[in-house]
């Protein structure tokens, strides 16, 4: 019962924030002369930032490299544990564009918060859909505004990572900008998939990995750098768990 009425207070004062700001974001869209809408994709990470904040059970750390220069453009990507890990990313102190579902667009109120932050809708069942979401990336890649995937595609079920599309290394070696490898570990308690209650408390753990530089790279090394990526996400969560990399790597398991 407690962690009904915890869910539903957190659920409640969220719905409040977004709702307040919305017309601050209306707001700053209409004076952000930047094509990239850099200011207003900002301002919306802060509001995901305090989501974050909402639920004193939660302690995030973050660690790693230090961006220097906000405005060259990465292609993110990141494991995904679950829904919180997109207020816990949003802490980070760079804007990035969000490739996210489509039906999350057509959610009234925080879906038109995403279109005016500028995030890409993809419908995953619609390869013409796929490839407009990957021309619309480009676009802000070129304008010097990062993209962030989830490179699985969806929530992990249990605590390993899946399979990794390659969309995102395929965009990055075509722009032929630096991939950005992010790890999130220990969101997975705070909302588990297929559910909307809030979890026991949590001590989630974000870093920054080092870029890997993509210039000279081919399209024909989209597969190898996905790998390269994933590895380096599956190494350091193993680490973390202080656990072998079999038991974090689904497709290892899988193998097996």
């Amino acid at each position: 019962m407690l962690l009904i009425l915890r869910s539903v207070w957190i659920w409640c004062s969220a719905a409040t924030l977004i709702v307040v700001w919305f017309p601050l974001l209306l707001i700053v869209r209409a004076f952000d002369p930047d094509p990239v809408r850099y200011r207003t994709g900002r301002l919306f990470r802060r509001l995901g930032a305090l989501l974050a904040k909402l639920n004193p059970w939660w302690a995030l750390t973050i660690s790693g490299e230090h961006i220097e220069d906000i405005r060259r453009p990465y292609v993110v990507v990141s494991n995904h544990q679950s829904l919180a890990d997109i207020p816990f990313i949003s802490n980070l102190p760079w804007e990035m564009k969000w490739v996210a579902k489509a039906e999350l667009f057509r959610i009234p109120v925080a879906g038109w918060m995403l279109r005016l932050a500028g995030d890409i809708p993809v419908d995953r069942s619609d390869r013409r859909s796929g490839a407009k979401m990957l021309l619309m990336a480009a676009r802000y890649l070129q304008s010097k505004c990062s993209v962030i995937f989830f490179a699985e595609g969806t929530r992990s079920l249990d605590g390993r990572v899946g399979r990794f599309n390659e969309g995102a290394f395929h965009l990055a070696i075509r722009e032929q900008v630096p991939v950005l490898p992010i790890v999130v570990e220990g969101s997975r308690a705070c909302i588990p998939k297929r559910s909307l209650l809030f979890g026991k408390k949590a001590n989630v753990l974000l870093k920054v990995l080092p870029p890997i530089e993509t210039s000279g790279m081919t399209l024909e090394s989209t597969g190898a750098l996905r790998d390269t990526v994933r590895a380096m996400i599956v190494r350091q969560i193993a680490e973390w768990r202080n656990s072998p990399i079999s038991e974090v790597d689904a497709l290892a398991a899988t193998a097996r």
